[in-house]
């Protein structure tokens, strides 16, 4: 440790301690006398476990204050929390532990590697909560991020630092379609956080879907659904930090969370908990506060940049719905994933006509580009004219059109359609396209 830095520990250590004490528990809250403190500060709660018959150390983090109460919610379930247990303020936000040591590692949103496995000594502490960066300091995007997925490379292209949503109704391909961008991705690291999954779908995610070769170059979070609503937050916070932690050593990091709904969805809960009134379909204010928050985090800075992919549940397939429609606005653009699409069979289900990559038009050649649009145009053609001629009401040669868009839909489809296990070079990708909008120009 340098003797700046040194110096700068030591200024830190606290030599007096603030102590409060438990009055009552309601629900997920604990209301303590105490002790001195701030927001977003950790406590621990000195409680005797009678299933290990000694005294324990509870983290807790101060979510408010009622009446000179403290209102604290714990990052664990509150079993054996009495009124009179011992609260310490530890004077600090969470912090945790970051360094190359995270690489190939499943840790819990405290940083701590669920195989039972030991992290070395001497890694940087980081806060899980930070500020943005600079709107001025951050470089543009013009830099191609290649993820080997033939959809998305030809159609809706993302750069390196582009946010990008994939939102899709429960069972439609998401995790899939991460893990194939996790193999895939020519970017330095995957960061993945896996919130509110359930336990058995973790392991599934990093057999099946992310593989040995995703998982030797990722770091997987993973807060599962039986956690308590703080832990699920505390993992999309995590994430972001150690992506950033990456970033500023200049990598291009690939951030993938399953799923930010079920980030916002946590945050109500404890909005709820707290008092706050629920607002948009039970919602609280708060929610629409953290999600600009935690989003603009990613992206690029002066150092690297973070590609992040954010799934989003939607209720019924409703793009509309509160939580889709503020993540929409927020990001770089969006990839939906369609039901009707998948249940015939197509893979990855992505609806390309209701998705769209904001700066592809920046990003790709003019060619690449011309052959996208065309191929966008011949399939809004075929949707349009679907309903006739699937009934044989079109005839024809009553629209040139049509008529071509009818001759290249198999083709078109067989585009997009990619196996789990294949890997397509953006070349490629960009060569096909181009070669089967030159051969519709000419028919």
């Amino acid at each position: 440790m340098k003797a700046a830095e040194l110096i700068q520990h030591i200024s830190s250590i606290k030599t007096v301690r603030h102590y409060g004490k438990v009055k009552r528990v309601i629900g997920l809250m604990i209301e303590s006398q105490g002790p001195e403190s701030s927001i977003g500060e950790v406590c621990y709660i000195h409680v005797h476990s009678s299933a290990r018959k000694q005294t324990i150390r509870i983290k807790a983090e101060v979510v408010g204050f009622k009446d000179e109460m403290v209102v604290l919610m714990p990052f664990t379930h509150v079993q054996d929390i009495a009124p009179g247990c011992i609260v310490e303020a530890s004077g600090k936000p969470l912090e945790i532990s970051v360094g190359e040591a995270l690489v190939g590692k499943i840790v819990d949103p405290m940083g701590v590697p669920i195989d039972d496995s030991v992290l070395p000594a001497g890694m940087r502490q980081v806060a899980t909560e930070q500020e943005p960066p600079n709107p001025l300091t951050r470089p543009p995007i013009d830099e191609i991020m290649e993820v080997g997925v033939k959809a998305i490379d030809g159609m809706l292209t993302v750069g390196k630092g582009q946010r990008v949503g994939i939102f899709a109704g429960s069972g439609v391909g998401k995790s899939t379609l991460l893990g194939m961008i996790a193999r895939n991705t020519e970017a330095d690291l995957n960061v993945i956080a896996l919130i509110g999954e359930r336990g058995r779908e973790v392991r599934e995610f990093i057999e099946r879907d992310l593989g040995p070769e995703g998982a030797k170059k990722s770091i997987i979070i993973a807060a599962t659904s039986d956690q308590p609503a703080l832990m699920r937050i505390k993992g999309a916070l995590t994430a972001t930090a150690i992506a950033e932690y990456f970033r500023d050593r200049g990598l291009n990091v690939m951030l993938m969370m399953d799923s930010v709904t079920r980030v916002a969805m946590a945050q109500r809960e404890i909005g709820l908990a707290v008092g706050e009134p629920p607002a948009t379909k039970g919602y609280t204010p708060s929610v629409f506060g953290l999600l600009p928050k935690l989003l603009e985090r990613t992206g690029t800075n002066e150092h690297g940049s973070i590609t992040a992919f954010y799934t989003v549940l939607v209720d019924g397939d409703d793009m509309n719905e509160p939580i889709a429609d503020t993540v929409r606005g927020i990001l770089d653009g969006h990839i939906v994933l369609d039901r009707t699409i998948a249940n015939k069979g197509h893979y990855p289900a992505i609806n390309v006509l209701k998705s769209v990559s904001r700066l592809m038009n920046h990003l790709v050649d003019k060619s690449h580009l011309k052959a996208a649009e065309k191929m966008r145009d011949m399939m809004s053609t075929y949707e349009q004219a679907e309903d006739l001629i699937n009934i044989g009401a079109y005839k024809k040669g009553s629209s040139k059109e049509i008529d071509e868009a009818i001759r290249y839909q198999l083709v078109i489809k067989q585009f997009l359609k990619q196996s789990t296990d294949e890997k397509i070079q953006l070349s490629d990708t960009a060569g096909q396209l181009i070669q089967l909008s030159e051969k519709g120009e000419g028919s």
